[in-house]
């Protein structure tokens, strides 16, 4: 059956050139991930990438976000300053009416909401790629040689900075080929493809050190886990509607999803538990006194390298509160509220206005008690079974951490991602065979 499926894809022609153009872009991201920034030395990489890879911070952020730290490589950053600039807009437009005012223009305020984000993304990707490089230079030094030389500002600093912006661009460019020519959502796939990337070093990290028996229990642990991530992002409430416009009684529902914010709260997450461990790095490096006191502290106790209690709690908060405060930002419930009535319905048992609204508002609330807490599970659960093992006194290979072979976080990723192309995909064979009937 399945195999049918595959064939039946390959030989819509349509489909087959969305899926060929995708395969491409992903190659091109690949080919720009090789090339390092001007002015990094060459000849430093390889010590550069072995300390990188002890890193998990940095490693694990530049694998979420999209980007290519390991060659210090013109798409440094990935899109982690468009995420930044599709928060910000969204705060805004909480705030300001004129932005407010745009979201509920349909289509055409949409497509000016990302042109703003857009502008947005350049002058944050320059002044992340600033914070960048000065981090890699002062964390990760080869025998107290820099990787780049910082103290030239104009002729190497500013250039680098400057090319990174466009690396970043680049990637948003590629993501639109991919959502105009190829299998769409695009962004979303360079984040999938980044994620996927470190797979084959983590599989060759076990079968080096010959722990053949815990790849194949991370491997049956990650395969069930990818299940029941499915069931969960696929769930959702159908909260009961009854429509009386035609004069009689329509029932339908208005789905709510239990994973409402997606992926979003953990690279919300990510972003800002990583900060404290690398600040408390350089403080601990360069500070003297109570500050290196206090850089030797966060980099004990909020290190994903050393997991600690404290870290793992920091974590699973972090991606609990960050996924309410998604949901309140996208899901707004008055408006919904307004929709239903506007069209004649009504939640039965609940009135129609403030009523719905605070109907819809606490069932959300509910639901997103659970899908959060699993995120938040999910995302920490590889950090709590490493700390189990260690008081039991149980054998960890490879860095330090037992894992799946995708990180839990980018289990998320990958499972939502390819959920979505299935959908696409299937949307158009359903396109395909109505048209064969003309």
């Amino acid at each position: 059956m399945i195999i049918k499926h595959l064939e039946k894809i390959w030989t819509t022609e349509h489909i087959r050139k969305k899926i060929l153009v995708t395969l491409g872009i992903i190659v091109i991201y690949k080919l720009f991930s090789a090339i390092p920034v001007p002015g990094v030395k060459v000849g430093l990489l390889d010590a550069f990438t072995t300390q990188l890879q002890a890193n998990q911070q940095l490693a694990f952020f530049g694998a979420l976000m999209g980007g290519w730290l390991e060659n210090f490589s013109i798409v440094l950053m990935g899109l982690a300053p468009y995420i930044n600039a599709t928060i910000i807009i969204q705060l805004l437009a909480v705030i300001v009416p004129s932005l407010e005012a745009l979201k509920k223009e349909g289509e055409q305020g949409q497509k000016k909401l990302n042109n703003y984000t857009r502008w947005l993304t350049v002058p944050l990707a320059l002044a992340q790629s600033y914070g960048m490089i000065l981090l890699l230079n002062t964390l990760i030094g080869t025998s107290g040689t820099s990787i780049i030389d910082t103290t030239d500002f104009t002729g190497v600093v500013l250039p680098a900075m400057i090319t990174i912006t466009a690396g970043t661009m680049a990637l948003l460019w590629l993501g639109d080929i991919i959502n105009e020519s190829g299998i769409g959502n695009g962004t979303s796939i360079i984040i999938f493809a980044g994620v996927l990337a470190g797979v084959p070093q983590h599989i060759l990290g076990y079968l080096s050190t010959d722990s053949i028996g815990l790849l194949v229990a991370l491997t049956l642990l990650t395969l069930g886990v990818i299940y029941v991530i499915i069931k969960f992002t696929e769930g959702y409430r159908k909260v009961p509607l009854i429509y009386t416009r035609t004069g009689r009684e329509e029932r339908s529902h208005f789905p709510i999803r239990i994973n409402q914010a997606g992926m979003v709260p953990i690279i919300f997450a990510v972003s800002i538990v990583t900060f404290p461990s690398l600040i408390g790095q350089i403080l601990e490096k360069k500070g003297t006194g109570s500050s290196a006191e206090i850089g030797a502290w966060l980099a004990a106790n909020l290190s994903m390298n050393n997991p600690g209690w404290i870290y793992i709690t920091v974590y699973f908060l972090l991606v609990l509160g960050f996924s309410y405060f998604y949901v309140s930002i996208t899901f707004n419930t008055d408006e919904v509220s307004e929709t239903i009535q506007k069209r004649g319905g009504y939640i039965p048992g609940i009135r129609p206005g403030k009523e719905t609204a605070e109907y819809l508002q606490k069932t959300s609330d509910h639901l997103n008690l659970f899908g959060g807490s699993f995120l938040a599970l999910i995302a920490v659960f590889p950090y709590v079974v490493t700390k189990l093992a260690l008081m039991l006194n149980i054998p960890v290979a490879g860095n330090g951490n037992i894992d799946f072979l995708i990180s839990g976080s980018g289990l998320i990723i990958v499972v939502g991602v390819i959920l979505d192309i299935l959908r696409r995909i299937d949307s158009d064979l359903k396109s395909f065979d109505y048209k064969r009937f003309y």
